[in-house]
């Protein structure tokens, strides 16, 4: 017989004992010791039984365990089970699935087996119900091959023993299992007879499908959507919201919004899941649109989780007024001190160059976890103010929070920022030692950049020989980049040969070879990387720059003349232009090919997206105010130079945030030391 249990961590235990139970609710065990039935459950038991009344009914007995677990009072619930079982009453088939049930919500590995022991011994293992239940809780408790014999087991499978075992491996990050056990139903349905008609159900099709959303192929995508299109499951919103995310996941977003307006109604997480894919693509207007048309033409309500997709939104598109009243609206519903809203607002602030924002509604959060810690350390770090970083990290390991691979990362990033190389190389070595952080790829390529940047090249190629995980193009990229800065050519043609191997269709790693080329006076290989280039089809990246100036999002190309102010900005230019070269201002011509004459590079850097977006946003702003600016890529030396004489000339503060960090130019200075 199982002891009671009270506390989710105390596991059954075996007694042997005489069991009475007192009016008041006392469980007596041996008439020497006393185990109390929780508050909670003594009034639900109460109030289905009577307080005076013999508590002898199984059924009764099986509704309170079964509305305990439904509420997701899962302790309370083991808790009924256990006093039931201490009045020596035989459970029945419709005690054991909610008992069960409760262990899964617990992820209770030992007390689920126990409860499995009882059912074998009443008779009950190999029950449909009972084995399906069990299969959903090894699933959960991550012992999926004890799952997978309960449903071998199972001599008439029903599509709650499918779902149960599909469902696990696709919990369990083995969705190419979850699909080829998928596709032995579909054989076993085709060879059944006698089995009811539409016995693939839309939860089953559902887990089906976010199996398929793992493996992000568009061909299987593709495959399993005209399955469920012939099935009859296309407009049903629970398949159709994993639908969405299986296309997204893929990078066919078109498709995936095809999949929205074409279901019969749309809930909060279809419009969630809608507004966070735009945003976690890059796509925020679109994102900002769907958020609109849920406000103004949807009788859905959004909630707490819509507008964290939306700050997120905000975040990747640098819209600061819009992530701005976004805020306001979280205000205004009583949600800032909730801890994912919160930490969404941090993340915004800190990605719209507003770090001192972040940190007062990172202050204003009652609650934090390592998500909420970590988005204040990137955030510090990637406005390369890497001793507020470092600060806040050492409180938060003060405060007993365990940092994460990705508070690691935020580390790392924040060291390489500033050059902390010391302290870099610390982190590295104690986070698997100290926090049991194994080192992963961005890890690596955190630490390679900064070795590389500091000048330790060939210490960063000796890491990457030694890593236990293979480099990728961003660890590759890293060392180019280093390459390019120290003009080592030598590990320069070894990063570029593994970069053209690992993503040929990026055009530039060729430019950046070519521009170690070009600094060693090889231009041969110059050309020859242009040959190359052009040979592949490959173009540079156009670069541009956006400014987002009283709500509206202007965007810049490189010598842009589209833009309604384009002859006014050139003219505000020359004016800046002259104002620097007296000065003492040069054009860095270096970025700049070297067939073109010394005039045309300096007409070519003037007209650069970011200094197009500088010019515009001084001319229309406050004077005085902070003008924000983003750029695509990462932001030339010529113009660093330029516009940290821009914001002595015209006494304003400056913000750049470029594919690598954020540059915070006032005085004449820039926040990042010139070490970016």
């Amino acid at each position: 017989m199982f002891s009671h249990m009270l506390r989710r961590k105390k596991p059954f235990g075996r007694a042997s004992v005489t069991v009475t139970v007192t009016p008041n609710g006392n469980v007596r065990l041996n008439s020497t010791s006393t185990v109390t039935t929780s508050t909670k459950t003594l009034n639900l038991i109460t109030s289905m039984f009577g307080k005076y009344v013999d508590k002898t009914s199984v059924s009764s007995w099986n509704s309170v365990i079964s509305d305990l677990a439904r509420s997701g009072d899962s302790v309370e619930a083991l808790s009924a089970f256990c006093s039931m079982r201490k009045l020596s009453l035989h459970p029945n088939r419709s005690t054991f699935p909610c008992a069960i049930k409760s262990c899964s919500a617990l992820f209770d590995l030992r007390s689920g087996m126990q409860t499995h022991q009882q059912a074998f011994v009443f008779g009950f293992g190999s029950d449909l119900f009972v084995s399906s239940a069990l299969i959903d809780m090894y699933s959960k408790c991550g012992h999926l091959e004890d799952a997978r014999a309960m449903f071998d087991e199972i001599p008439d499978r029903n599509v709650v023993s499918w779902t149960s075992m599909i469902a696990g491996y696709v919990q369990n990050d083995r969705a190419k299992d979850a699909i080829c056990l998928f596709k032995e139903l579909l054989v076993e349905e085709s060879g059944s007879f006698g089995r009811e008609e539409g016995f693939v159900d839309s939860v089953l099709v559902g887990s089906f499908v976010s199996a398929c959303s793992r493996v992000c192929l568009k061909s299987v995508t593709e495959g399993v959507h005209g399955f469920v299109i012939k099935s009859g499951f296309e407009r049903c919103v629970g398949v159709g919201n994993t639908l969405m995310d299986a296309y997204a996941k893929c990078g066919e977003m078109g498709v995936s919004r095809k999949v929205f307006d074409g279901m019969d109604e749309n809930d909060v997480y279809s419009w969630n899941s809608m507004i966070a894919e735009y945003a976690q693509n890059g796509l925020s207007a679109e994102a900002f649109s769907v958020f609109r048309d849920m406000v103004n033409g949807s009788k859905v309500r959004y909630n707490a989780v819509t507008l964290s997709t939306v700050l997120l939104a905000c975040a990747n598109s640098g819209a600061l007024q819009y992530g701005k009243s976004i805020h306001d609206q979280v205000i205004k519903m009583d949600l800032e001190e909730n801890m994912f809203v919160g930490t969404s607002i941090v993340d915004m602030y800190c990605k719209c160059g507003r770090v001192e924002m972040a940190r007062k509604a990172f202050v204003r959060m009652k609650e934090k976890n390592v998500k909420s810690w970590t988005a204040l350390v990137a955030g510090y770090g990637m406005h390369g103010r890497a001793k507020e970083a470092m600060e806040v990290f050492y409180k938060m390991i003060r405060s007993g929070v365990k940092p994460n691979y990705i508070t690691f990362v935020s580390v790392l990033a924040s060291c390489s920022h500033a050059g902390m190389l010391k302290e870099g190389w610390h982190w590295f070595n104690r986070m698997k030692c100290e926090f049991n952080v194994e080192p992963g790829i961005e890890h690596y390529s955190c630490m390679v950049d900064l070795l590389g940047r500091a000048g330790y090249l060939e210490a960063a190629y000796g890491l990457i020989q030694e890593m236990n995980v293979r480099p990728d193009f961003i660890i590759w990229g890293s060392l180019l980049g280093a390459c390019r800065i120290h003009k080592n050519v030598e590990l320069g043609e070894i990063s570029a040969r593994k970069l053209f191997e690992l993503d040929p269709s990026n055009c530039g790693y060729y430019v950046l070879l070519s521009n170690i080329y070009a600094d060693a006076g090889r231009w041969d290989d110059v050309e020859r990387m242009r040959i190359l280039m052009k040979n592949h089809g490959l173009l540079k990246t156009p670069g541009f720059s956006i400014v987002e100036l009283k709500g509206r999002i202007h965007v810049f190309l490189v010598g842009d003349k589209e833009h309604p102010q384009h002859e006014k900005i050139y003219e505000y230019l020359d004016i800046l232009n002259v104002k620097l070269q007296e000065v003492g201002y040069m054009p860095n011509v270096s970025s700049v090919p070297h067939d073109v004459d010394e005039e045309e590079k300096g007409m070519v850097l003037r007209v650069h997206s970011e200094k197009l977006a500088v010019a515009f946003g001084i001319m229309n702003s406050v004077p005085g105010s902070t003008i924000q600016i983003i750029k695509n890529l990462r932001i030339c030396s010529d113009c660093h130079i330029a516009i940290k004489l821009i914001s002595k000339a015209v006494s304003r503060e400056i913000v750049v945030r470029d594919s690598k960090r954020f540059h915070h130019f006032k005085d004449g200075l820039c926040s990042c030391g010139d070490y970016w």
